[in-house]
């Protein structure tokens, strides 16, 4: 395989009958610039992670996600579970393409600006990022995030979004049907977690972990400092729930007094969650029960940013 040949995942966007005119939009950009490349489509969202090891081990040296942040998510997954001297010499880019479009948005990849998108791509300009990781203690197995970890909460609403996608299709109206089935769910989980000094024993609203903004609930955090934020929000009062969503929209989420901010360099230990899902880059992963630890491996992922 020659190096500058890209292996390009394209993940199609689920329920929206229009997304190949957008891979047919892309695909004539990339032969407008003479890129060389190869592609495969996703069958599902399980399906990338296989994807993207068979690309790695068929000898490709750029992989490139058409997809958002749960794609990606798989993908860098698939990547990393192929060992080191892979994870050295694999570049990883991103088209977004995908609902949840956060770590893309971070390095200002535009889902409506391609041609920009893919100049970026051509130009190659690699940086190293820093990964997440989420260790089960018991089964030792690993998950690694580029955004973020939740639980609680942000979590269930993820998971309640794919189950009514499912029923209800359109994206719109599987969010309102999610917000509509929280009222009968419980808003507040008991935690136990050690974070830097601090033993953490209370009944929670949601906890994320953010390498990167974390859809705002980390907004601080970069995926480039070897440093993960934490934001823990406990269960406030309905009024001060729509003050926390108006900091949220507005970027000042922080300033919050019912959240409790933190940034380590050091291992996140988890003891007890409860049954509180747990989601990472924007998917739930029912895999994940307590004890894990989180923790961050600097400049791990070769990743193409704008140039």
């Amino acid at each position: 395989m020659e190096d500058s040949r890209w292996g390009i995942i394209y993940c199609p966007k689920q329920g929206v009958s229009r997304s190949q005119r957008r891979w047919e939009r892309i695909q004539a950009l990339l032969n407008e610039n003479n890129v060389a490349y190869d592609f495969v489509q996703s069958e599902g969202p399980e399906s990338v992670e296989r994807l993207a090891q068979m690309m790695c081990n068929n000898g490709y040296q750029t992989l490139i996600i058409v997809g958002g942040d749960s794609a990606l998510n798989r993908a860098v997954n698939g990547l990393l579970s192929l060992g080191d001297d892979v994870r050295e010499r694999v570049v990883i880019g991103i088209i977004p393409n995908g609902r949840g479009n956060d770590f893309a948005t971070f390095w200002e990849f535009n889902e409506k600006d391609d041609e920009k998108t893919i100049k970026w791509l051509i130009n190659k300009r690699v940086r190293k990022v820093d990964v997440g990781v989420v260790e089960t203690t018991e089964e030792q197995k690993k998950y690694y995030f580029v955004n973020c970890m939740n639980v609680g909460l942000v979590a269930n609403i993820m998971k309640l979004k794919y189950k009514t996608r499912r029923i209800f299709g359109l994206s719109t109206l599987s969010y309102f049907a999610s917000m509509l089935m929280l009222i009968f769910q419980r808003l507040e989980t008991k935690v136990h977690l050690r974070v830097n000094e601090d033993t953490i024993q209370r009944k929670v609203m949601t906890i994320c972990v953010g390498n990167c903004h974390g859809y705002g609930q980390t907004p601080n955090a970069v995926p480039y400092n070897g440093m993960l934020d934490v934001s823990i929000v406990s269960h406030p009062e309905v009024q001060q729930l729509l003050e926390g969503l108006w900091l949220l929209f507005t970027g000042r989420f922080l300033n919050h007094k019912n959240v409790k901010a933190y940034r380590t360099p050091r291992l996140i230990h988890f003891e007890d969650i409860r049954h509180a899902d747990v989601s990472i880059d924007g998917r739930v992963v029912n895999e994940i029960k307590a004890p894990f630890n989180v923790s961050i491996k600097a400049e791990y992922i070769n990743f193409i940013i704008p140039s």
